[in-house]
């Protein structure tokens, strides 16, 4: 039996592919129809109170009775930091001023990291989903013995080789390898260590040789292709979020959707300005502009306060300029097709 196989028995699921967690566009009818379709759909809960998140786990439930994934995040505690925020605001001003806005007086924390968040860890034990993933970081290692003592398989989002050690020394089942292509956050455990932004292949490559546990690959996959060249490189299953960006089931607007379908989609971009982390996405006036004499960027999700705030005064005032729409570097690859037919020709492709 292929390592393929035995990973897509050990979670009961017919194919290796895995819908990304992507809060603001995955919806529990996006996951459930790629789980329904044989894959493993999932959706994100690291950003929504526990009533909210209870919720969703219970609205994808009652569309699928397969496994599903349920993503947190795990970023360590912001530190506010009044005068950085202050002098973020100020930059920011000129722009709030355009839309007739002001910036927010101050900033705040706007969700806690999964460690700082007993109630939503509790959310996660009654609900038990089939895994649960983390991004930014890792669980406390009690956390994860008793996520899996609950029989929840946890996953954690890596970046290198260094995070692997950890990740491995936490106890946790698979870990998704996200390469620099990936659309969203970087997963870097630590955002003030220069990151070795490996490419998916060069990293999957390198965990697979070293993980002993399941490495899900992340980042620029489209398409069978794709998908047969991460597994010839060791990758167990892949995991795609742009690709299922179109897919009428995802949260998506009719503007998001437009761009993804145009020419940023070939151009897309890092940048810590909107949130305070690395994240990919479709540049617009949220990355070189402010990057021009710009002061330290707030910690993440501080900054990220601001930048909402930004973007829902640019359209308020029916301006897309600052709108936030991530996106991998396989963008221009996108199908705009339901889930369900979108896994079935993934797996078609791959097994050519």
């Amino acid at each position: 039996m292929t390592t393929c196989e035995t990973f897509c028995r050990q979670l009961a699921i017919t194919h290796p592919i895995i819908q990304a967690p992507m809060v603001g566009v995955s919806t529990p009818a996006l996951a459930a129809a790629v789980s329904n379709a044989g894959g493993l759909g999932s959706i994100g809960i690291g950003a929504s109170a526990p009533a909210a998140a209870r919720e969703m786990i219970r609205a994808t439930r009652a569309l699928t009775d397969r496994p599903f994934n349920v993503n947190v995040f795990c970023h360590q505690g912001a530190v506010s930091r009044p005068e950085v925020e202050r002098a973020w605001l100020a930059h920011l001003a000129p722009r709030f001023a355009e839309f007739g806005a002001r910036p927010p007086a101050t900033l705040a924390e706007i969700y806690p990291g999964f460690a700082q968040a007993p109630e939503l860890l509790d959310v996660v034990l009654a609900e038990k989903p089939a895994v649960l993933s983390c991004h930014f970081g890792l669980p406390p290692k009690d956390t994860v013995e008793a996520l899996r003592g609950a029989g929840i398989a946890v996953w954690a989002c890596v970046t290198s080789v260094r995070e692997l050690a950890l990740a491995r020394a936490c106890g946790v089942d698979a870990v998704i390898a996200q390469g620099v292509e990936a659309g969203g956050h970087r997963g870097v455990f630590d955002p003030w260590r220069e990151d070795d932004q490996l490419g998916t292949f060069a990293l999957v490559r390198q965990l697979s040789r070293d993980a002993e546990l399941p490495v899900i690959a992340a980042g620029g996959i489209m398409d069978g292709a794709g998908m047969r060249a991460a597994m010839d490189l060791g990758a167990a299953a892949v995991q795609l979020g742009t690709a299922f960006i179109l897919c009428p089931e995802s949260a998506a607007n009719a503007a998001y959707r437009r761009n993804l379908q145009g020419p940023l989609a070939s151009r897309t971009r890092i940048t810590s300005n909107i949130s305070g982390r690395p994240a990919r996405g479709l540049p617009n006036r949220f990355y070189a502009e402010l990057d021009a004499g710009a002061p330290t960027v707030p910690d993440y999700p501080i900054a990220y306060d601001a930048g909402k705030a930004l973007g829902a005064a640019a359209a308020a005032a029916g301006c897309e300029d600052f709108a936030v729409q991530w996106a991998g570097q396989g963008a221009p690859l996108a199908r705009d097709l339901p889930a369900a037919e979108l896994v079935r020709r993934l797996v078609a492709e791959w097994r050519r």
